[in-house]
C-alpha cells in the first residue's frame, strides 16, 4: 500500500500546532505526528492532534444538507437547502424586521478561513442587533478590558514565555488547555525551560490542576475572588513605591486611591490567602528582571471578570513588564490587521430590548439571548442562525435557551454534526471534513509568543455532494443581503476585495487557486511583512517572523494616547468590587474544569479520546465529603438557582475545602453520536444561571457559582 504525507495546523485549539499525517490512497489517515521541523511547535503534539484523523473520519459527522419536514429529518441538495434557508428568513425579515432574526457564532469559527471572512459580512449584510457569540461566554472581559485600558479590544497581550523570569498565572490551565488567550505549543514544555533558567513559576487556582502542580508556588484562592486578590497586589505595588512604569499612562492617581481600600489584610481573608503571602507575590512580581501575569477563563466568567483582567494588565503596567521583553507583549499578524479597522473601542452603541444591555463588541450577551426570544413585542427574535456553535448546551441555564430555541419560527444552522443545538433546527448546512478546508490562522496569530506564518492547503478534494465552508458562507451572506439565492458566491469574494480596492486586473494579479485563497494573498501582501501565498506555500512547515517586539504606543487608540489605568467603567465596578470584602461566602462554590483529551461539547465522540481522567465527575474535597456523608460509591445532588442535578463524586485534596467543580461540555444524554452518548455526562449549565453577569462585559458567569450539595438519595 503506498502512502503519502502532508502537512497542515492542527485547528483543534488554540495553540496551533504543526501536524505530519500520513495517508492511504484512499484519503484515510494512518497517522498523525508533530511537524519537527515547524518552527514554532517543534514537533510537539498532544492527545487530541494524535487524533486530528479520527475526528476527521467520525462516521457521526453529515454529510448533505438536512432538511427538517413534518418533524423528520430528510437529506437533500444544496440547491434545495439554500432555497429553504432563503425562504425562511425571508418570510421572518418581511413579517417581523431584521431585528426578528439573531445569528450565533460559535468558538470554532475562531479557527477557519471562512469565518473569519465572512463572520462580519454575514452580520453586516444581515443588519440585525440581534448578534451573539462564545465571547460572552469566554473571553470578551479580556477583550472590554484592553478595549478600555488601550483603546482597541484586539490588542492583547501575551506573556513572553519564552524570555520571561517570573511568571503569575491566575484561573488558567494551559498545561491541560494548551493555553488559551495565548498559543504555545508545548506550554509545559515552555513552564519547564523557565524554571531551569532560573525563573519562577506561580498558579493561582483553587485546584491544584497539572499546571499548578508543575509551578513552583502554588495558591489556593476562592474562586471569584482574584480581583481582589490582583487589586491587593497593585495596593502593596503603591502603597511601597515598587512601580516602575516605562509607558505614558493616564489615571495613575486615581488607581492609587482606588486601591487604598483593598489592603491585603482585609482581603486575606476573603480569597483565603495570607495577607504576607500576597505582599511576597506583589514584591516578588515587582523585583524581578522580568515578569508576566496572565490570566484566563477562570478569571473571566466570574461576577468581576473584566475587573479582574483590568488589574492583570495595570499590574504588568506599573511592574514595567507591559511591551517589554520577558514581559506581556503584542504580536503582529502576518495579514493585514483589517481587525484594527474602525473607530477606537466603546460599548453602548445600542442596548438589548428585554434587558437594557449595552451592545460589546457588536454583539448581546449570549444570556440574554433567551429573554429576547420569549419576551413578546416589536423585534422579538424569531428566527435564529448558528454557525459553529452549540448554544442550547454551552449558554448560561441552558435547557430554557433550549426551550426556547425549539420555539422558534425558523432556525438555520451550519455545523457538521447533530447535537443539542442543531436538532432544534429546520435547516442544516454540514461544512466538510476539517482535512477537506484549507487553513490558515488570522486570529490564533495575534495571540502568539511568537511571531510566526503558516498556511495548509486542504489534503483531500472535495466530493461532488459537499461544499466548501467558504461557499457556504458566502452564500448565507448573499441571502441575508437580499441578492437571492442564484447569486454565484464568487460575488461575495469579489465584494470583499472590493473593500480592500482590488479589482480587475489587480485581482487577476493575485496567487490562489480560489478566491478564498486570493483574498489571502491580498490580505498577506498587505501585511506588516510584505508576505504572500507563495511565500507560505513554500514554506510548509511554516515561517517563523521572529520573537514578539515592542508595539506601543502605535497600537494605543486612547483619546491621549497613554494606557488608561483607571477608566471609568472599571473604576465603578471596583467600587462595587468593595463590598465582597464584607459578604459571608456560600457553603459551596462550583467552578469548571478542563480536560487534556477534550475540548467543549464536540470531542467526546471520539474512542480514542475516552477514559483516564476524561470523566464526568464532581470533585470535592475529603473533609467536605466526610461531613456530608459522601464517597466515591454515592452520588451527590448538587443544585443552585436554577437547576439540579445528580452526579457521581470524586474526593480529591487537589481541590480547596468549600469547593467543588464539574466539567464543562458534557451532557450527551440524547445525542445522535454514538461514542459520546455512552458515557454522556451531565451538563454543567444547567446549573448555571443566566440573571447573572459580568457587569462591564455582559459574559457569563461559569465559575464562583453558589451552590449546595448533598447525598442522593439511595434506592
Amino acid at each position: 500500500m503506498r502512502t503519502r504525507t502532508a502537512h497542515r495546523t492542527c485547528p483543534l485549539c488554540e495553540a496551533g500546532c504543526a501536524l505530519r499525517l500520513d495517508l492511504d490512497d484512499d484519503g484515510r489517515v494512518l497517522r498523525v505526528a508533530g511537524d519537527e521541523r515547524d518552527p514554532l511547535s517543534k514537533g510537539y503534539i498532544c492527545p487530541k492532534g494524535a487524533v486530528l484523523g479520527k475526528v476527521d473520519e467520525d462516521p457521526d459527522r453529515l454529510r448533505r444538507p438536512l432538511l427538517r419536514q413534518e418533524g423528520e429529518w430528510r437529506e437533500v441538495g444544496w440547491d434545495e437547502a439554500f432555497a429553504a434557508v432563503e425562504a425562511g428568513l425571508s418570510e421572518v425579515i418581511g413579517t417581523h424586521g431584521r431585528d426578528a432574526v439573531a445569528l450565533y457564532f460559535g468558538n470554532p469559527t475562531f479557527h477557519t478561513i471562512a469565518a473569519y471572512l465572512y463572520r462580519q459580512a454575514i452580520t453586516q449584510a444581515l443588519g440585525s442587533k440581534n448578534v451573539y457569540s462564545a465571547s460572552t461566554a469566554d473571553q470578551m472581559p479580556k477583550q472590554v478590558a484592553c478595549g478600555l485600558m488601550f483603546g482597541d479590544a484586539m490588542a492583547i497581550g501575551v506573556p513572553d514565555l519564552d524570555h520571561t523570569g517570573h511568571l503569575l498565572i491566575l484561573g488558567a490551565n494551559p498545561v491541560e488547555s494548551n493555553g488559551s488567550l495565548c498559543a504555545a505549543p508545548d506550554f509545559a514544555g515552555r513552564l519547564k525551560a523557565l524554571r531551569r533558567r532560573g525563573g519562577k513559576v506561580v498558579v493561582v487556582d483553587p485546584r491544584r490542576t497539572r499546571t499548578a502542580a508543575l509551578a513552583d508556588e502554588h495558591l489556593s484562592v476562592r474562586p471569584g475572588t482574584d480581583p481582589l486578590l490582583l487589586m491587593a497586589m497593585v495596593h502593596t505595588v503603591l502603597d511601597e513605591n515598587l512601580e516602575r512604569i516605562g509607558l505614558p499612562v493616564s489615571g495613575l492617581e486615581q488607581l492609587r486611591e482606588l486601591a487604598h481600600d483593598f489592603p491585603p489584610e482585609a482581603v486575606g481573608p476573603v480569597c483565603g490567602i495570607a495577607p504576607e503571602t500576597i505582599v511576597r507575590t506583589a514584591r516578588e512580581l515587582a523585583a524581578a528582571p522580568s515578569a508576566a501575569v496572565y490570566a484566563r477563563i477562570g478569571t473571566c466568567t466570574t461576577p468581576f471578570g473584566t475587573v479582574a483582567q483590568w488589574l492583570v494588565d495595570v499590574l504588568n503596567t506599573l511592574t514595567g513588564n507591559l511591551d517589554r521583553r520577558g514581559g506581556v507583549m503584542f504580536a503582529e499578524t502576518a495579514a493585514l490587521e483589517i481587525f484594527r479597522a474602525g473607530p477606537a473601542f466603546s460599548t453602548g452603541k445600542w442596548h438589548s430590548r428585554v434587558r437594557g444591555l449595552p451592545e460589546v463588541l457588536g454583539e448581546f450577551p449570549v444570556a440574554t439571548l433567551a429573554d429576547e426570544i420569549e419576551t413578546p413585542g416589536e423585534e422579538q427574535v424569531r428566527a435564529l442562525v448558528t454557525i459553529a456553535g452549540n448554544p442550547a448546551s454551552s449558554a448560561p441555564n441552558a435547557p430554557r435557551l433550549a426551550r426556547a430555541i425549539e420555539g422558534l419560527d425558523f432556525v438555520v444552522c451550519v455545523d457538521p454534526y447533530l447535537n443539542e443545538t442543531t436538532r432544534l433546527a429546520d435547516v442544516i448546512l454540514p461544512p466538510p471534513r476539517t482535512l477537506q478546508s484549507p487553513h490558515f490562522d488570522f486570529l490564533v496569530q495575534i495571540i502568539m509568543v511568537r511571531n510566526y506564518a503558516r498556511y495548509s492547503r486542504a489534503i483531500l478534494p472535495l466530493d461532488d455532494d459537499q461544499r466548501s465552508e467558504a461557499e457556504i458562507l458566502a452564500r448565507l451572506m448573499l441571502i441575508a443581503a437580499g441578492l437571492g439565492v442564484g447569486t454565484e458566491p464568487t460575488r461575495a469574494e469579489e465584494m470583499f476585495l472590493d473593500q480592500l480596492g482590488i479589482t480587475g486586473e489587480a485581482v487577476d494579479a493575485l496567487d490562489g487557486e480560489d478566491g478564498t485563497e486570493k483574498i489571502v494573498d491580498a490580505l498577506l501582501r498587505a501585511g506588516g511583512y510584505g508576505l504572500s501565498l507563495k511565500a507560505l506555500l513554500d514554506a510548509p512547515h511554516g515561517l517563523d517572523l521572529g520573537p514578539l517586539q515592542p508595539r506601543l504606543p502605535a497600537l494605543l487608540r486612547t483619546p491621549d494616547n497613554r494606557v488608561d489605568l483607571a477608566p471609568p467603567q472599571l473604576v465603578a465596578e471596583a467600587q462595587r468590587l468593595r463590598a465582597c470584602l464584607d459578604g459571608e461566602p456560600p457553603e459551596f462554590l462550583l467552578i469548571g474544569r478542563r480536560h487534556l483529551r477534550s475540548n467543549n461539547s464536540w470531542l467526546h465522540n471520539v474512542e480514542e479520546l475516552r477514559g483516564g481522567t476524561n470523566l464526568c465527575t464532581l470533585q470535592i474535597h475529603p473533609a467536605d465529603a466526610a461531613r456530608l456523608g459522601l464517597d466515591a460509591t454515592t452520588p451527590a445532588v448538587i443544585g443552585s438557582a436554577v437547576g439540579e442535578l445528580t452526579v457521581p463524586i470524586e474526593v480529591t485534596d487537589t481541590i480547596m475545602p468549600g469547593v467543588v467543580s464539574l466539567p464543562h461540555g458534557w451532557g450527551h444524554q440524547d445525542s445522535p453520536q454514538r461514542v459520546a452518548r455512552r458515557d454522556p455526562g451531565v451538563n454543567t449549565n444547567i446549573l448555571t444561571d443566566d440573571a447573572v453577569l459580568d457587569g462591564v462585559s455582559g459574559t457569563a458567569v461559569f465559575n464562583a457559582v453558589p451552590v449546595t450539595v448533598r447525598a442522593a438519595p439511595q434506592g
